[in-house]
């Protein structure tokens, strides 16, 4: 198988879920800590401390062990610490934090680690400077510890942008077996968000820490990911800081989180973004107060975040501009007052009229619509605010929807804008809300790209200010269905018809795929490629340009070497090109779930006349094999009569996703799949 808030007063403000969003929460293994003046410990990991340079010859010892038994390198420890101290050069607090952390390489495909790259931000004055970097290798030689330090000919600056500097490091004679070692310090004017910390790689981690010591005049919300217990701990104590000839004594709570014998992150079939689920934490300021001031606050509701977007020139202001868009509607609808028609209407002219330009933003590029559609490009927002423009000018309840793409990451459900990347509209139809998303010709109301299936969106109203979080769960099932007609001739080579349909999801991709290429001969010739043994011809598809219909294809096939011959008994699995053949699910134990994004349906039918001096030697039994709550089924049908045979495959997914408690089920169930489509059908020459 081959994919509310409710409308009160008090808007939400991150401490109501709709069951989408708990799921949503549940999926991704977040859990959410608040850091404030309250004082909590538990008990966990104690802290460790290394020295640099320090290097224990028991450390090249070490090798990766089970699950990661095949990594290229091992991580021995990882360490952050932060803290606040007040700058001579601006007399404010700025964030310090040190890094120290030490690998040992295993093989070759783990060199990259002695490249080391550092990215500074630099804005309107404020600044993030590099301090205090030590590097170096470490061979082990007749049971001496051999350094070689980092030289100046591996110091590397590069300005990336007005505002970005990646400092870049290469360390010395790395080779399988050393250990590689860096401890810098970094000095930053920015508090709003503080470093976040990855406790996972993409090679096991032996020790991770990350502490954080934080005075009474800063008030962080802490955001927390992943399947990693972070063991937190947090500890009181006084601090003095100095700011010109005056001393402040302060209440500082020290935020500690370690974990250890980390395994490695691995990428896994079937999931949104692997930063959906690495174990990391996160810092953001809510408030400050300091000595004899007022409270300033910082983080955003709800309700600030829709006037702030109602106000932004490329997004509410961009849509408001709709008085040149009055006279384009009634050109367009001419006179037509249903609803549900003066949708499709506005919809496929926006589709039609504006290519997209690839981008993902939650930010039009234009300040108008106008301007978009005279362009006649744009990025998602451009396209899709456009929409909502013409759809608003002709009196449509409508309304943009903000979500986070799956390539983007899940939304924490906190109000922060900032984890928001891509808009589309919402439709109030009776009690339902359609989706609309113009920016692929092959679209159609209700069907959004596939990377927008992020489980829920925001949709706000800018008239009212208000706002809620609405699933986006697809309800539609994908279908896949194949027929094939053949008869079995001389040289074992089956002959007949092709005849295939897709449908949503499934006609999008084939639609997407076939006009890509540059012709249809490019298409078939693409198609072939991993088919040996075919040979088509009579091609013909239907449907291309009627996106509201399934897309079908007939064609004239001929198939060889796919039947293998022993004695007078010829052996061939009937499913061809399209049986299963592996398990996606390898793992035995996974901590993601299983994200398919959209419900899936495949039908498989083959149909074959064979000689009349052959006779049916064997066919595979038919068997049925359903999860326990039949959200998923496997249907594996078999008939003969005379000289022909039938043989249904059908694969139905019910559901767009799959916790990991019920992965178990479902890696069972792919197993039987391949077992089930691998039987082959056995003829006897009589």
């Amino acid at each position: 198988m081959n994919s509310t808030l409710e409308k009160k007063k008090d808007l939400y403000c991150g401490t109501k879920l709709t069951f989408m969003h708990t799921l949503k929460s549940l999926l991704c293994g977040l859990f959410l800590l608040t850091v404030s003046s309250t004082f909590a410990q538990t008990t966990g990991t104690e802290a460790k401390n290394f020295k640099y340079g320090k290097i224990n010859l028991n450390e090249f010892e070490v090798k990766p062990g089970g699950v990661d038994s095949a990594a290229a390198a091992v991580a021995l420890f990882d360490i952050c610490r932060g803290w606040f101290e007040i700058s001579s050069k601006t007399n404010d607090f700025v964030f310090v934090y040190e890094r120290h952390t030490r690998y040992k390489v295993i093989n070759k495909t783990a060199y990259d680690l002695a490249n080391l790259e550092i990215q500074l931000y630099n804005n309107k004055g404020n600044e993030s400077t590099l301090s205090q970097l030590e590097a170096a290798t470490y061979h082990l030689e007749n049971g001496k510890i051999i350094p070689f330090k980092i030289n100046k000919d591996g110091k590397f600056s590069e300005k990336q942008d007005k505002n970005y500097t990646l400092k870049k490091f290469t360390l010395p004679n790395v080779k399988e077996g050393a250990i590689i070692e860096y401890k810098y310090r970094v000095t930053s004017d920015f508090k709003f968000k503080l470093k976040t910390w990855y406790f996972q790689k993409s090679i096991p981690v032996l020790y991770s820490s990350y502490s954080v010591t934080i005075p009474e005049y800063f008030d962080y919300k802490t955001t927390a990911q992943g399947f990693i217990f972070l063991n937190p701990k947090a500890e009181r104590s006084q601090k003095t800081y100095t700011l010109g000839t005056s001393h402040y004594d302060a209440l500082a709570i020290t935020h500690n989180y370690t974990a250890e014998n980390v395994p490695a992150l691995k990428s896994e079939p079937f999931i949104t973004t692997l930063q959906d689920y690495i174990s990391k934490i996160d810092f953001e300021l809510s408030s400050t107060q300091y000595p004899n001031q007022m409270r300033t606050n910082y983080t955003s509701t709800w309700p600030k975040i829709i006037t702030t977007i109602k106000e932004e020139e490329k997004f509410g202001l961009f849509a408001d501009k709709r008085s040149s868009q009055k006279t384009l509607v009634q050109q367009l609808i001419k006179g037509e007052t249903n609803q549900d028609s003066i949708v499709n209407i506005l919809f496929n002219y926006v589709k039609n009229s504006v290519k997209w330009n690839g981008e993902n933003s939650l930010y039009a590029d234009a300040t108008n619509p106008k301007s978009v559609l005279e362009k006649k490009t744009g990025n998602s927002a451009d396209i899709n605010l456009s929409l909502y423009a013409l759809l608003k000018a002709a009196d449509i309840p409508a309304f943009p929807v903000l979500l986070s793409t799956r390539d983007n990451g899940a939304h924490s459900g906190l109000p922060m804008l900032s984890q928001f990347d891509n808009v589309i509209v919402a439709v109030l139809s009776g009690e339902k809300y359609l989706f609309l998303d113009a920016v692929d010709k092959n679209h159609i109301p209700g069907l959004i790209a596939f990377d927008n299936l992020s489980h829920e969106g925001f949709k706000i109203d800018m008239e009212t200010l208000t706002g809620e979080w609405i699933p986006l769960e697809q309800l539609n099932i994908s279908r896949k269905q194949i027929t094939y007609s053949l008869i079995l001739g001389e040289e074992n080579k089956m002959s007949g018809k092709r005849y295939s349909s897709y449908s949503f999801y499934e006609g999008l991709n084939f639609r997407d795929d076939y006009q890509k290429a540059l012709n249809e001969a490019a298409y078939l010739k693409d198609y072939k490629s991993n088919k040996p043994g075919l040979s088509i011809k009579n091609y013909v598809v239907s449907n291309l340009n009627d996106q509201k219909e399934a897309i079908t294809e007939t064609m004239d096939v001929e198939i060889e070497d796919h039947i293998e011959e022993a004695g007078n008994l010829l052996y061939f699995t009937p499913l061809l090109y399209d049986k299963t053949t592996e398990n996606p699910f390898k793992l035995e134990d996974r901590k993601f779930p299983v994200d398919f994004g959209f419900p899936t349906e495949e039908v498989y039918r083959f149909n074959l006349e064979f000689p009349a001096g052959y006779q049916l030697d064997k066919l595979p039994k038919s068997e049925k094999i359903s999860l326990e709550d039949q959200s998923a089924s496997f249907t594996f049908l078999t008939a003969a009569q005379d000289n022909t045979l039938q043989i249904t495959s059908k694969i139905v997914i019910k559901k767009a996703v799959y916790t990991p408690e019920e992965y178990k089920g479902l890696q069972d169930f792919f197993k039987n799949i391949v077992r089930k489509q691998a039987e082959q059908i056995v003829l006897k020459k009589i």
